[in-house]
């Protein structure tokens, strides 16, 4: 088993920064500040992907030098970045390791899940050759699905977030559906995410196999803390979702630990509620979030 565990790195950042944020790279051209719109042509109407990757670039890069000292990590959503060919999955490395060389937490936010080879090829191209540190991942394949990426976890050090309860409305149409057992999918889901944490519990007494838990849940979410003590939370749902910091309290362990919450427009478009420069907004964003979920957490 690999001796730098995800986990134990995910929670002392949490510790060192004192905070559970974490900002979401969910770049969209069209809400992206004017002065960055005009200055790579994007106002024209026909920008080429060079452009827009470039005007990504910059407006990326600005985001996680201005609000690292409020954040733990990145969650970079790659779907944005697929959507521009091969100069945006380039931009999708890049951005992974800038993000890395600042010394954020990177979470790929991939949701891959499959069967055999392909799984493996899913797990070689975003923890070993774009370096993540973690990824998200779909259970629907169960166990063998899910292997090559826990091989990592064991081996590597790096790190998973199952899904298990998202933060969409519709969710419950799959995920709130009884078993014969009496339990919902989305706890047999918890269960089998408890199972498959349980070789590589880190020295935190936390898991590397993490779940996803939307904050737009609390109720199912303060019940799935307790259905799964050493598991680590990756929260979306905060701010433009709806979810707020009181909302949240029941995800955090009794030592205010245990979940990093995500927050990707709130953050990322700030400036469009105030007149100060895109990146100042962001990291006053980032601060306030920061300090109202250690509030809530049961840390202030």
């Amino acid at each position: 088993m690999a001796e730098d565990m995800f986990v134990d790195r995910l929670l002392s950042a949490i510790e060192k920064k004192r905070s559970h944020v974490v900002v979401g790279l969910d770049p969209d051209a069209a809400a992206l500040p004017p002065t960055l719109r005009v200055k790579h042509g994007l106002e024209q109407g026909d920008a080429d992907v060079a452009a827009v990757v470039g005007c990504y670039r910059e407006f990326l890069s600005g985001i996680m030098e201005s609000v690292e000292p409020e954040v733990v990590g990145v969650k970079i959503q790659i779907a944005y970045f697929e959507a521009l060919g091969n100069s945006g999955y380039r931009l999708y490395e890049e951005m992974t390791a800038a993000a890395a060389h600042l010394g954020l937490v990177v979470i790929a936010d991939v949701k891959r899940g499959d069967i055999g080879s392909t799984a493996e090829a899913y797990a070689r191209a975003h923890l070993d050759h774009a370096g993540a540190d973690a990824v998200t991942v779909n259970p629907y394949f169960g166990t063998d699905g899910l292997e090559p990426f826990f091989r990592r976890v064991r081996d590597a050090g790096k790190g998973v977030f199952v899904l298990v309860k998202t933060s969409n409305p519709s969710s419950s149409e799959l995920q709130d559906l009884r078993l014969e057992t009496g339990a919902t999918v989305y706890e047999a889901v918890a269960d089998s995410v408890n199972a498959w944490g349980k070789a590589v519990i880190g020295e935190s007494g936390y898991s590397s196999v993490g779940a996803v838990v939307g904050g737009t849940h609390p109720d199912q979410g303060a019940a799935l803390r307790t259905r799964m003590p050493t598991v680590p939370f990756l929260v979306p749902g905060y701010g433009a979702q709806g979810a707020q910091a009181c909302d949240l309290a029941a995800l955090f362990d009794s030592s205010g630990t245990g979940a990093v919450v995500n927050s990707a427009r709130a953050i990322l478009y700030a400036y469009k509620k105030t007149d100060a420069d895109w990146a100042v907004a962001a990291r006053a964003e980032a601060a306030q979030m920061r300090s109202a979920l250690w509030a809530a957490a049961g840390r202030a």
